[in-house]
């Protein structure tokens, strides 16, 4: 199992896009104002500064994307939960196909995995309220490598009486993989392939799985961001697409209804409803969303899709400037044509950029050496630096990270991020061991004499890591941070000698 921690696309023609063949036009042709969108783009901007693209849509045109480079559109993009959106969709599929129903009680599938002795609320515990995060748990149940995650969920204590509880559920939305894998003999990647990802455009998904093979349903799925938006769209067009019903409209609006009761707060978009693993928002709008601000925003009463992917913390933030800055550039009518404000966001799109590493110092040679580490939960044994690749007006420097004995070398931007692949090694951003090959983007620069900052962006993840070195002598002080984690974001600080 793998835990990981866009050069700018903006599009205003009348061509198709290769893989959702989504029309393009300006905004004002379908009643979206460019000097609204334009005020939403510079807020994320400056206020949030952790956004990795946007796509708007409405009356299924895109009106708008950029991504912030190294962020891409070619690239796919960890969805983590917005997972979930898709593992319902597989469930909804099975269900129209008679693979099986939402009465259906969990345990049936998993006769072997059950405890000696279920007790009543497990054995009354169904696939609907599997999808509604209503299991009856008081707390979720774990998964590791230890045991077979189906198993470890159905000895987890049932305290409530499913259905009467609403608790977000990893594990559950996994049992729901688990369920369409058990009725269908295949993964939810695979099912989906030619039910929904095929016909949507929606080329070379990835989904990671758990130890037992399974994809892992609640997170795991990597796609671009035009492929959220096109999934976004196959809601709104209530399970058509092109002339085709792929998902039962029924199934669409029982998924996006308000199922299941999730809190009070009137100005909190996790406390209006829950449906069949998408959100309910304020403004009538529904979404799918994922840790670190991956969504996909739905609007019927605007007939509009948004598609972002990010790097955050603070996700109601975002929403927040969905709902005060997007949603009032938007008109009931086409409006007249606005090339002032067209070109303006074209071109702001266009050059939108993750801020690279600042700093004006420009020492003639870093130290020669390679400095040991203490043992570490990153698994770095060594770092070092080699500023000779720096004499190129491009490279400001090439950091030097030893991994497993190995040595893995990242080339630093000067000024600007430098696209390239860390071989088959350990994510290093990650503690985890799993090997794996991965791309990176990296820039860096030197602050003083002695002290160079080197950003490393994974972007086909939400991951963006900083890392500083301080040299000073045989010694250098090594401080290695994130963006995002689930775990925190406190730095490691670590102090390497030569030996």
């Amino acid at each position: 199992m793998r835990v990981l921690p866009l050069i700018v696309l903006a599009v205003f023609s009348n061509g198709i896009c290769a893989g959702g063949d989504l029309p393009r036009c300006s905004p004002e042709q379908q009643g979206v104002s460019s000097a609204g969108v334009q005020a939403f783009i510079e807020a994320a901007d400056k206020n949030i500064d952790s956004l990795h693209s946007f796509m708007l849509l409405r009356h299924g045109h895109v009106l708008a994307e950029g991504w912030w480079a190294p962020y891409d559109a070619q690239s796919r993009h960890s969805l983590y939960s917005l997972s979930k959106s898709f593992t319902s969709t597989a469930v909804g599929l099975a269900v129209a196909e008679g693979k099986l129903s939402v009465d259906d009680q969990v345990l049936k599938f998993f006769p072997q995995d059950a405890p000696a002795q279920p007790s009543a609320n497990l054995k009354s515990m169904r696939v609907s309220d599997l999808l509604r995060m209503s299991t009856g748990h008081q707390s979720e149940p774990a998964r590791t490598v230890a045991e077979p995650w189906v198993k470890t969920f159905l000895a987890h204590p049932v305290p409530f009486k499913p259905g009467t509880h609403f608790l977000y559920n990893t594990s559950g939305t996994y049992m729901l993989s688990a369920i369409v894998q058990k009725a269908t003999g295949q993964t939810v990647l695979e099912y989906l392939q030619p039910r929904l990802f095929k016909p949507l455009g929606i080329d070379n998904p990835t989904w990671e799985t758990s130890p037992q093979g399974i994809s892992a349903g609640g997170f795991g799925l990597s796609v671009r961001t035009e492929d959220i938006a096109c999934f976004g769209q196959l809601f709104l067009q209530k399970g058509r697409w092109q002339g085709k019903q792929l998902l039962p409209q029924a199934w669409v609006e029982a998924a996006t209804a308000r199922q299941t009761s999730n809190g009070s707060d009137p100005n909190s978009d996790w406390s209006q409803g829950y449906g069949y693993q998408f959100w309910r928002c304020r403004h009538g709008a529904y979404r799918g969303d994922g840790a670190f601000g991956q969504y996909c925003v739905v609007l019927p009463d605007q007939d509009a899709v948004i598609a972002i992917t990010s790097g955050l913390g603070n996700m109601q933030a975002v929403l927040n400037l969905v709902w005060d800055k997007l949603l009032p550039a938007f008109r009931p009518s086409p409006l007249p044509p606005d090339d002032a404000a067209c070109n303006k966001l074209r071109q702001t799109l266009k050059g939108l950029t993750i801020r690279t590493q600042e700093g004006a110092a420009s020492p003639a040679k870093a130290p020669a050496k390679k400095y040991v580490l203490p043992d570490n939960v990153r698994k770095i044994e060594a770092v070092s630096l080699d500023s000779g690749a720096g004499d190129t007006k491009d490279i400001a420097a090439t950091l030097i990270a030893t991994i497993g004995g190995a040595d893995y070398r990242i080339a630093c931007g000067r000024g600007k991020w430098i696209k390239q692949r860390i071989g088959r090694a350990r994510a290093w951003p990650s503690p985890s061991d799993t090997v794996i090959e991965q791309p990176v983007a990296a820039c860096g620069a030197w602050s003083d004499d002695a002290t160079f900052t080197a950003k490393l962006c994974f972007y086909e993840t939400p991951y963006i890591v900083t890392v500083r070195l301080k040299f000073s002598g045989d010694e250098v002080a090594c401080s290695i941070s994130q963006n995002v984690g689930f775990g925190g974001t406190k730095p490691l600080e670590l102090v390497g000698k030569t030996q």
